[in-house]
């Protein structure tokens, strides 16, 4: 056996290992098979709907250039493959999230108004770029700005906060898999933002969940653009990493 067959044989072993003894799961591993039908079915899903609307949006013109998304990035298919599995990432504004950087579009080549967090527009276009990196695996940016606000996010998430005394790491990496008020709790990987949720009969972020998630633990909750939310965003994508990614996702 030569040096490179062997090379690739342990390669290949060891990708096996590393499959096999990964415990991680989506939120779509715990719910019931009429959920699950309804994130598989596009006809079905109503976040598809949101992906519709976000279309729309992609070849309407916009701002004091006139230009759509569409003049600069084409078809997106094609030119937004894979980019919601890497983001949040740098930009020359500093650290954003896709939200974030759809809104930089708009301002700088656009030249038209950001869109406010949770705006029905902005959510529909997050939902349709993020739509053509369905089932890739999450790859988070990398650098050494991302790394030191990634370890911001791993702090706020093992920090206890609010009248019960709670973390995220409580529930999601201590009792996930158990039941709270009849729904089970996840291990909580960012695979389907923006997701459509039962709960709120609506498309919604990742900012909104965490503070759904403050706000039931009666903690303080973080202005809009606190970079809290990106902190804990990076870290949880990258506490995803290698997990495909499922945009729009369903959940209860």
């Amino acid at each position: 056996m030569t040096g490179r067959v062997l090379a690739c044989l342990l390669l290949l072993i060891g990708l096996a290992w590393a499959q096999a003894t990964d415990t991680r799961r989506s939120g779509y591993a715990d719910m019931g098979p009429a959920l699950r039908a309804m994130q598989d079915d596009d006809a079905a899903n109503p976040g598809m709907l949101f992906v519709q609307q976000g279309r729309a949006l992609w070849n309407r013109s916009e701002g004091m250039t006139g230009a759509s998304c569409a003049t600069c990035h084409g078809d997106a298919e094609t030119a937004m493959r894979g980019v919601a599995a890497r983001y949040p990432a740098m930009s020359s504004a500093g650290p954003v999230d896709l939200a974030g950087r759809i809104n930089l579009c708009r301002t700088r080549h656009q030249q038209a108004e950001a869109l406010a967090h949770e705006d029905a527009d902005l959510l529909a276009l997050t939902a349709f770029v993020a739509l053509p990196s369905r089932r890739l695996p999450i790859t988070p940016a990398e650098g050494e700005a991302l790394a030191r606000l990634r370890a911001r996010g791993a702090e706020l998430w093992s920090l206890r906060q609010g009248q019960l005394n709670l973390a995220c790491a409580t529930c999601h990496d201590d009792n996930a898999g158990r039941s709270l008020g009849g729904v089970t709790i996840p291990q909580a990987h960012p695979v389907g933002y923006p997701v459509y949720r039962l709960e709120w009969a609506a498309l919604g972020s990742l900012r909104r969940r965490i503070r759904g998630c403050l706000t039931g633990i009666r903690a303080e909750t973080w202005p809009a653009d606190a970079p809290e939310f990106l902190a804990l965003e990076l870290f949880l994508m990258d506490r995803a990493r290698g997990m495909n990614m499922e945009t729009p996702s369903v959940r209860p």
